[in-house]
C-alpha cells in the first residue's frame, strides 16, 4: 500500500516513482488522477471528508493498491484447493462441460426455486406499497454487486464471490427477519437442540432441499462445493469486529451451531459478509423513506449524529454515497496481514448508521407488523401440526384440501418429496434427491412443517393462513 502525507501522494507507474504535490483535490480531478496510475480500478480513497461550499474536498493519505489477495485467492494454487472444491456427494459432468466448479455452483443456485422465491420474500417491509422497495433478491443482487466489485480490486476469485452472495439468503423466511423470529421461537418451544436461524437454514436449503433436474429428467440436490456452502452458511452480515480474517480450521459445516458461528474459511466468504452490511445499511434507509415510514428530515439528524460520532461530514447521506464510502475505505485499509479492514472512522460510520436504523426502522417496523407475522406463521404451523396421522398422514391432508386447498396441497407435495411417506409416488415423480424426514417420527414432521414455512413467499404464506382464518 503506498502512504502519502496529507499535500503529497506518491505514486508508480511504468517502474519510476513520482511524487505529485496536492493541497487540495477535487471529487472530479482525484477520480482522474487515479484512473491513470489504476486504469482498471476507479478507486478513490479517502480518510476525511471536508464540507467546503460546493463540493466534498478530499485530503489524500493512502492510495489504493489493487490484486493484494491475489495470492491467497481460491485458486488452483491455494493449498486448500482440492478441500474447496470436494462435494459432498458427486456430481454429474457433461462431456462438453465448459464452466468452472464455482460458475457451476452460481448457475445451479441462480436456476433454483428457493432463488426464485426470493422475488417474494421480505428484505424489510412486508406488502410494501412502493413499487421501488426491495425484496430479498433485490438484496442479494445488491451484495454480489459489491461483493464482485471488491472482490475483482483485491484480485481474489470473483466467481466463488458470486455464487456465495447470489445463495447467500436462500433459507430467509418469509417475513424476513420477523419470519425468522417466530420460527425460532417455535423450534425453541418444541425444544429442538437448534434454533432456527436463516444462515444455517440456507445451507439446509442447498445441501437437502433444493433440487435440479440432472440429464436423465431426475430431481437431484443441488451437491454444491464446500467454498460456497461455507461462504453461505457464514456470511452472517453483523460485521461487529474490524479486520476481517478467515478462519484456519476445516470444519464439518452441518456441526456449526448459532452459538459457534465461526469466520469464514475464505477471503472471498469474508468479502461477502462485509458486502452484506455494506448492501442494506443505506437500502434500508431509502425503502423506509420510499414507504413514507421515515421522514426524509431524518436524514438531516443522521447528517448531523454522524459527524458527531465519526468527524466525517458529508453533503448528503444515501445509498449511493455509503456505499462508495465503504467500498473505497475498505479498499485502503485492507491487506492479508491486517486483514479486510476500515478506517477508525468509517467502522464508526457503518456502526452509527446501523444503531440509527435499529432505532428508527427495524424496532418500530417490528412492532407494527411482529405480530402479524406471530399470528400467520403460528397459525400454519398449528394447523399442519394438528393433522400428523404418522403413516396416515397423507389422508389426513387429503381431507383438509377440502377447505384449505393451497396449504394441504403444497405440504403434502412437500412430504412425498423428502418424506418416507410415499416411496412409489416418489419414484413415479422422479425424486431422486434425500428422504430427510422419516414420517413415523414426530419431531421430524413438526421440522418438516418449519422447513416448509421457511419456504414459502410472503404471499404463499398470506394466502395459506387467509384459508385458514377465512371461510366459504
Amino acid at each position: 500500500m503506498l502512504i502519502s502525507p496529507i499535500n503529497t501522494i506518491n505514486y508508480k507507474k511504468n517502474n519510476q516513482s513520482t511524487t505529485l504535490k496536492m493541497n487540495h483535490v477535487s471529487s472530479a480531478s482525484s477520480n482522474s488522477f487515479l484512473e491513470v496510475i489504476y486504469p482498471n480500478y476507479n478507486v478513490l480513497k479517502s480518510q476525511r471528508l471536508y464540507k467546503s461550499s460546493k463540493t466534498n474536498v478530499i485530503s489524500f493519505q493512502k492510495i489504493s493498491t489493487p490484486g493484494l489477495f491475489k495470492n491467497v485467492g481460491v485458486f488452483e494454487q491455494n493449498s486448500n484447493w482440492v478441500q474447496l472444491i470436494i462435494r459432498e456427494s458427486a456430481l454429474y459432468r457433461k462431456a462438453n462441460e465448459l464452466r468452472s466448479e464455482f460458475r457451476r455452483d452460481f448457475d445451479r443456485i441462480l436456476h433454483s426455486d428457493a432463488f426464485n422465491k426470493l422475488s417474494g420474500k421480505t428484505q424489510v417491509f412486508t406488502h410494501p406499497k412502493s413499487d421501488t422497495t426491495s425484496f430479498r433478491i433485490h438484496h442479494v443482487n445488491q451484495v454480489s454487486s459489491i461483493a464482485e466489485t471488491l472482490s475483482e480490486f483485491f484480485g481474489l476469485n470473483t466467481e466463488l464471490v458470486r455464487a456465495i452472495a447470489t445463495g447467500h439468503d436462500l433459507g430467509h423466511a418469509p417475513f424476513g427477519h420477523g419470519g425468522e423470529r417466530t420460527l425460532s421461537a417455535i423450534v425453541k418451544k418444541l425444544g429442538f437442540t437448534d434454533s432456527f436461524w436463516h444462515e444455517k437454514n440456507s445451507l439446509r436449503m442447498i445441501d437437502d432441499i433444493d433440487t435440479k433436474l440432472d440429464p436423465d429428467g431426475w430431481e437431484q440436490n443441488l451437491k454444491l462445493t464446500y467454498a460456497v456452502r461455507d461462504g453461505i452458511i457464514s456470511h452472517c452480515g453483523e460485521v461487529d469486529e474490524n479486520g476481517l480474517i478467515p478462519r484456519k480450521e476445516y470444519l464439518d459445516l452441518r456441526t456449526i451451531t448459532k452459538n459457534n458461528r465461526p469466520q469464514p474459511f475464505t477471503w472471498e466468504g469474508c468479502v461477502v459478509k462485509i458486502a452484506d452490511k455494506i448492501a442494506y445499511l443505506g437500502k434500508d434507509l431509502e425503502d423506509a423513506i420510499n414507504n413514507k415510514f421515515l421522514h426524509p428530515d431524518k436524514l438531516q439528524e443522521l447528517k448531523k449524529i454522524v459527524k458527531e460520532e465519526t468527524e466525517l461530514q458529508f453533503d448528503s447521506i444515501n445509498n449511493t454515497v455509503l456505499i462508495n464510502h465503504f467500498i473505497a475505505d475498505l479498499c485502503a485499509n485492507s491487506s492479508p496481514e491486517t486483514g479486510l479492514h476500515f478506517s477508525h472512522p468509517t467502522f464508526q460510520l457503518m456502526n452509527t448508521i446501523k444503531k440509527f436504523n435499529y432505532k428508527n426502522i427495524y424496532l418500530p417496523k417490528d412492532a407494527i407488523q411482529g405480530p402479524y407475522y406471530d399470528l400467520s406463521i403460528n397459525t400454519i404451523f398449528n394447523t399442519l401440526d394438528g393433522h400428523y396421522k404418522g403413516k396416515d398422514t397423507l389422508l389426513e391432508l387429503d381431507k383438509l384440501k377440502e377447505s384449505k386447498h393451497t396449504l394441504a396441497s403444497g405440504f403434502s407435495d412437500w412430504l412425498i418429496k423428502y418424506s418416507n411417506i410415499a416411496p412409489e409416488e416418489r419414484a413415479a415423480r422422479k425424486y431422486g434427491n434425500k428422504i430427510i424426514y422419516d414420517i413415523e417420527n414426530p419431531n421430524d414432521y413438526k421440522l418438516a412443517i418449519i422447513e416448509y414455512i421457511s419456504s414459502l413467499t410472503d404471499r404463499a404464506a398470506t394466502k395459506a393462513f387467509d384459508e385458514i382464518i377465512f371461510f366459504g
